[in-house]
């Protein structure tokens, strides 16, 4: 965690009282997208920020089934803490490219048997208390988990597991049916991985769609469709923080009446990985904008609206980053809440800046809003 949060509250409040470079270029002349420099920044999507994420999640993977393996093999406090920590490091890498949620990652359900979220019903954590519950061994076998509900395979279910209540007898032998029910999670996940890499790393496969828009592409019929799919990715994944990660928990002031918050609606809450999570989801998001060399869609005089959403991206890591402990704390204390008010006003302003003014900018801006889905 950051050691100066008042460094990164103030570029919260900088963020907020910033000039709006970014609409200099939707007022100006009607744009129109710079098709020859789409393959380029595609390219470089796939090769320096997908496939890497993709081999950095299977690596994550990897080392969590085998502490996972570890700690039913020789059950202790040091053996369960270590896969906690193995956990938590998954929970860093997916968050990265959980905004990649297109081609492989919709097929055959992975990203829903990866992490199933919202669970506003509570489906899988009464699926996972029943398995645990019964002892159901068909759970305790990737091939037959895999065929069981997506709320019961994957990192929530696997959360319970690790710090749910009852954890504690992962420490000992009375945990044995618990410890091998998250081996087979870990293992799934392990699996799906390695999938999301597979299908990536095909010469001839999504990449290949990816780098080389134009007629016959099965993807993108033309560099346009290309970068508006690109640019899809940051904007909804900017709307995933904002609605799914931190309204559930916190809605700051409703009425002029202070949200007392939900921190058993935050995800990750039990381990503690909420803000973390967050802060890993748009510095994934930072590090695809700048890798895939965004900035050369704009055309030059509209730099400044790369620049000005460079801005706000290190300004809403740097305040995830200095809220740390129980999401349930850092609601109840002033300084924090104040930090999550500046956090949910960065957000929105991030969103607008990307779905708006970089998109008005590259051409894709006229009667297009990301943000409503079209």
């Amino acid at each position: 965690m950051s050691p100066m949060p008042s460094l990164a509250f103030g570029l919260a409040l900088t963020a907020l009282s910033l000039p709006a470079m970014a609409q200099e270029g939707s007022a100006l002349s009607p744009r129109v997208v710079n098709e020859a420099a789409v393959p380029a920044v595609m390219a470089k999507a796939v090769d320096d920020f997908i496939i890497p994420g993709y081999r950095n999640l299977s690596d994550k993977t990897a080392a969590l089934a085998k502490t996972s393996t570890a700690l039913c093999k020789t059950p202790s406090t040091a053996s369960r803490e270590n896969a906690q920590a193995a956990f938590s490091e998954l929970v860093q890498a997916w968050s990265t490219v959980e905004i990649i949620r297109l081609g492989p990652a919709l097929e055959q359900n992975r990203f829903e048997r990866f992490l199933f979220y919202p669970d506003r019903k509570s489906t899988g954590l009464k699926q996972v208390q029943a398995i645990l519950a019964k002892k159901d061994e068909t759970a305790t076998d990737v091939a037959s988990l895999k065929g069981k509900s997506v709320a019961a395979q994957g990192l929530g279910a696997l959360e319970y597991v690790l710090y749910g209540n009852g954890s504690e007898v992962l420490s000992n032998k009375e945990g044995e049916f618990r410890c091998r029910y998250g081996v087979a999670i870990a293992q799934n996940l392990d699996t799906i991985a390695n999938e999301f890499l597979a299908e990536w790393q095909k010469p001839d496969g999504i990449q290949a769609a990816w780098k080389k828009p134009g007629p016959g592409n099965p993807e993108f019929r033309d560099s346009k469709e290309a970068a508006t799919e690109l640019l899809g990715i940051f904007v909804h994944g900017v709307e995933m923080v904002k609605d799914q990660r931190l309204k559930p928990f916190y809605a700051g002031t409703v009425d002029g009446t202070p949200d007392k918050g939900h921190p058993k609606s935050a995800i990750y809450w039990r381990s503690q990985n909420t803000m973390p999570s967050i802060a890993a989801n748009f510095a994934g998001l930072k590090t695809l904008f700048k890798v895939a060399d965004m900035d050369s869609l704009l055309p030059e005089d509209s730099r400044s609206v790369a620049g000005s959403a460079n801005f706000v991206f290190n300004s809403v890591i740097g305040i995830s980053q200095t809220i740390d402990g129980p999401i349930a704390n850092a609601i109840a204390d002033d300084k924090s809440r104040a930090k999550l008010d500046f956090l949910t006003l960065n957000t929105a302003d991030l969103l607008d800046r990307l779905n708006r003014d970089f998109g008005g900018a590259i051409g894709l801006g006229a009667g297009f809003s990301f943000a409503d889905g079209d």
